[in-house]
């Protein structure tokens, strides 16, 4: 009746301004009194490379539920990065359980010489000039993951040359 009366208001749906890429989908198994319990965890990482990456894992019961979680925390968790001149300012390295990621800036040209987890990160993050290594002795796209992203966190500005030391 009344409600019927009232127009319509679309909402319109905000520009996704966030790119995801799922960089690793697990089938996992929990043994149980029944036999065993199917799971699937996912790993994504979001950025809108402009300086803002995030990184989720997440488990679900099917495929599409464990990315969507992890979607929805990795848009949650977001890392501001410091980008001068389509570089890092300064080298970086951080370490993660086995993983140990070493970041350095690179000249303008040089382009994103890394490999793996820490070249998705790093495209996400909008980081074009940079060249990485993984110098922990695991292939575990998690822990490399999360040591990209602690490496990304201890990033500090460069000072500007004005404020130097008299």
């Amino acid at each position: 009746m009344l409600i019927e009366k009232l127009p319509k208001i679309e909402k319109e749906k905000p520009k996704e301004e966030f790119e995801s890429k799922l960089l690793d989908l697990a089938r996992i198994a929990h043994t149980r009194a029944g036999g065993r319990k199917m799971r699937f965890r996912a790993l994504v990482v979001s950025g809108n490379k402009q300086g803002k990456v995030g990184m989720g894992v997440a488990k679900g019961s099917d495929v599409a539920l464990a990315i969507e979680k992890a979607t929805r925390l990795s848009k949650k968790y977001l890392v501001e990065v410091p980008i001068s001149a389509d570089t890092i300012p300064h080298q970086v390295l951080a370490k993660i359980g086995a993983a140990k990621v070493l970041l350095r800036p690179q000249r303008k040209g040089r382009g994103l010489v890394a490999g793996g987890t820490v070249r998705v990160i790093c495209t996400l993050a909008g980081i074009k000039n940079i060249s990485s290594k993984i110098l922990g002795r695991t292939g575990n796209k998690i822990n490399n993951a999360r040591a990209t992203i602690e490496a990304l966190k201890k990033l500090k500005y460069a000072a500007s040359p004005t404020s130097s030391k008299t």
